[in-house]
């Protein structure tokens, strides 16, 4: 397994993931997606993360073409394999708002672990984006198609394009802590993306994801750290959006409880969403999104924000967030 000092890639420990440029949520124009784009390069940052899910291929289209105005030994760009895109033989004039994007659906995703579909994959994605070099390759969602085979045919494709200089470095993203654990010990991977599962409002990778990576020398990229928007302002709101669904009572019992910490050391709750992550050793980055420029330039405010120890120590002691 890889160690932390052996880890090819610099990663920024703030990032921008891309979904948002794809019109999830919300559409975009061209024009306002570059206005976000332009805003998270002046903000600082020089990690991007995209996929060919998000908008059906739209979000890479648009971070490339962002991307290349800009010098490549500048940024780490990472996108994401499993997902094929292929014509939707069913397209009668519909958008993608199944999958939350607003989109048409012109195209369908087609689940593909195998050495051929990997390597497509990548491909492809460079030609999305128009950038021949990826820095790291993510395998995206396995857990939703076969993780079992995702673990014979994906991963092992994936360490073979890493050997072959196609990509610097390999991991997995996903929601499902379970999941990531398994990756972790049975692949040979360079990095996680753990979506959701290691925020300031909920910690279940702190129970095994975190020490596999421990084990194994995995770093670990911190995604959806506002837990679908519910940490994203100071004054949380009961009848925010929960990923899919409503928000369990406990949680937001837990939220009012982290909110009233948070004002109490004077620190803005977003910021302390953004920079929890990284109080882990193995959290090398946050990645946020944003579909505004102002949110990217107020993310890295808070990204910068000097936190005290005393906040943490009073989360801790509250059982809020793991003990150090």
């Amino acid at each position: 397994m890889s160690s932390p000092e052996a880890f090819p890639l610099g990663i920024p420990s703030l990032g921008y993931g891309a979904a948002n440029v794809g019109n999830l949520f919300r559409a975009l124009s061209d024009d306002e997606a570059w206005a976000v784009l332009d805003a998270a390069w002046d903000s600082g940052i020089r990690y991007f993360d995209t996929a060919p899910h998000y908008g059906l291929g739209l979000s890479e289209r648009r971070l490339g073409a962002f991307l290349q105005t800009k010098p490549r030994d500048e940024f780490v760009l990472s996108t994401k394999a499993g997902r094929l895109l292929r014509p939707n033989p069913g397209f009668a004039g519909g958008l993608d708002t199944a999958n939350e994007f607003h989109v048409p659906d012109d195209l369908q995703r087609v689940w593909d672990f195998s050495s051929d579909g990997i390597r497509a994959s990548l491909e492809e994605s460079r030609e999305r984006l128009g950038i021949e070099r990826i820095d790291l390759l993510y395998l995206h969602d396995p857990e939703r198609h076969d993780l079992d085979l995702a673990l014979a045919e994906a991963f092992p494709a994936m360490e073979q394009l890493r050997a072959d200089g196609e990509v610097a470095a390999i991991g997995i993203g996903s929601m499902v802590a379970d999941a990531l654990a398994t990756a972790v010990r049975s692949a040979d991977l360079d990095l996680i993306m753990v979506a959701g599962r290691y925020t300031l409002l909920e910690q279940p990778a702190a129970v095994d994801v975190l020490p596999a990576c421990r084990e194994t020398g995995t770093g670990i990229v911190a995604a959806s750290v506002f837990n679908s928007g519910l940490l994203a302002s100071n004054e949380p709101r009961r009848d925010g959006r929960y990923e899919y669904g409503q928000l369990p009572d406990e949680l937001w019992d837990r939220l009012v409880r982290i909110a009233a910490v948070c004002a109490d050391h004077g620190v803005p709750l977003p910021a302390a969403a953004i920079q929890f992550p990284l109080q882990a050793a193995a959290v090398q980055s946050v990645v946020v999104g944003g579909s505004r420029p102002a949110q990217l330039q107020q993310n890295a405010e808070y990204a910068a924000l000097e936190i005290p120890a005393a906040l943490w120590e009073h989360l801790a002691a509250e059982r809020l967030i793991p003990a150090a």
